[in-house]
């Protein structure tokens, strides 16, 4: 009995201890890492910049992911990446998460996704006053050109709703801001945030419009399908918490303010909160 019950025990302390290693989890590794890492954009305002001159990065996105790391007892790290190599970079666990991803059933097989941080709304950006007002269905005519950045959630929008009308496709946005500054579109498509901070930034293309009905498509937080569900879970719970309270709207608005736009720039009724 006495050796039964020595085995017994060896087991028991040999099974709690497998039991806290497995319980080790991806928040665990973040802490003992002592960083959140998330891919950063160059140039790309107001979701991210990074100074030349002292090298810090600012931002909404930047904003968040410190609130995000503050609440893991962590410091931010940024790794510099691309639009095109986030979800990427989320994938092979070269960073922890990745913000401002747009939710797609495609993206959806490759991350998972967080509650949503904001809404995002798509528009037109025009000079042409003959776009104001205008439902979807009235812009997919063969007479109107619009001008999309290739492979965005935008030209998405195009494919689904602007199917009779002529759209260009390009490979940057700035190539399809100058297609509709020089004449050859008649806007522009792409979504709230981005209009508002193109309309500041070259007045001639025109102002934002939004077409009928409104289309807003979630912003959300991309992580890692291999991460576990308590991390999954902070970071939905984060979204949704700073989402509804307003501090997610208050990080945008503060990351638009040195383009000289405010909230009374919006469109009246429109915000980002949902």
């Amino acid at each position: 009995m006495n050796l039964i019950a020595k085995i017994c025990g060896v087991a028991t302390v040999a099974l709690s201890m497998f039991t806290a290693a497995a319980s080790a989890g991806t928040i665990d590794d973040i802490r003992a890492r002592g960083v959140l890492r998330i891919p950063a954009i160059l140039n790309e305002v107001p979701y991210f910049n990074k100074d030349p001159r002292t090298g810090e990065w600012e931002g909404f996105v930047i904003d968040m992911a410190n609130d995000v790391a503050k609440s893991l007892d962590v410091k931010l790290e940024v790794v510099e990446s691309s639009w095109a190599n986030a979800i990427l970079d989320v994938q092979s666990g070269k960073v922890d998460m990745a913000f401002a991803v747009t939710a797609t059933p495609v993206r959806a097989m490759s991350v998972s996704f967080s509650d949503p941080t904001y809404y995002n709304s798509f528009v037109l950006v025009s000079a042409k006053d003959e776009l104001n007002d205008k439902s979807w269905s009235e812009l997919n005519d063969p007479k109107y050109t619009f001008a999309v950045d290739m492979g965005s959630a935008q030209d998405l929008i195009t494919q689904q709703f602007l199917t009779q009308a002529k759209v260009l496709r390009f490979k940057t946005r700035d190539e399809a801001i100058i297609a509709v500054t020089t004449g050859k579109a008649d806007a522009l498509v792409n979504t709230m945030l981005n209009g508002l901070v193109i309309s500041k930034k070259a007045p001639a293309i025109g102002n934002v419009k939004v077409p009928t009905p409104v289309l807003s498509t979630p912003s959300v937080i991309a992580v890692n399908y291999g991460a576990d569900e308590t991390f999954k879970s902070f970071v939905s719970a984060w979204a949704e918490y700073n989402r509804r309270i307003g501090n997610n709207q208050t990080w945008i608005l503060k990351s638009l303010e040195p383009s000289g736009i405010s909230l009374t720039d919006m469109p009246p009724g429109f915000g980002f909160g949902g």
